[in-house]
C-alpha cells in the first residue's frame, strides 16, 4: 500500500508541475544564436549600413584624463586624494 501512495504522490506532483509551468511558443528563427555560424547568419540577415560597420566616427574622449567628464579623470582625482599622507587613528584624521 505504501508504494501505491508514493506513486500517487509522484504522479500528483508531476501533474501539478505541468500545470504550474508556463508554456512558451516561439519562432526558432528569433532565438539568439549560440554558434559562430548562427552569429554570422544573424549579422548577414539584413543589409549592413556604414553606421553598423563604423559606429564611432570620431575619437572618443572617454579615456582622456584631462576631460572633466571622463572616467579616468575621476579615477585620477580619487587616486590623488587617497595617496595624500593623512595620518589616521581608527579611520579618523589626527589633528597636527
Amino acid at each position: 500500500m505504501k508504494s501505491l501512495k508514493a506513486a500517487a504522490v509522484v504522479a500528483g506532483s508531476v501533474a501539478l508541475a505541468g500545470v504550474a509551468a508556463p508554456a512558451f511558443a516561439y519562432n526558432a528563427a528569433d532565438v539568439t544564436p549560440t554558434s559562430l555560424n548562427g552569429a554570422v547568419n544573424q549579422l548577414t540577415k539584413g543589409p549592413l549600413t556604414l553606421n553598423d560597420a563604423m559606429p564611432i566616427h570620431h575619437q572618443s574622449d572617454a579615456l582622456n584624463t584631462e576631460n572633466k567628464n571622463s572616467l579616468l579623470h575621476t579615477v585620477k582625482g580619487a587616486t590623488g586624494a587617497l595617496n595624500q599622507h593623512n595620518p589616521l587613528l581608527g579611520g579618523l584624521p589626527l589633528q597636527s
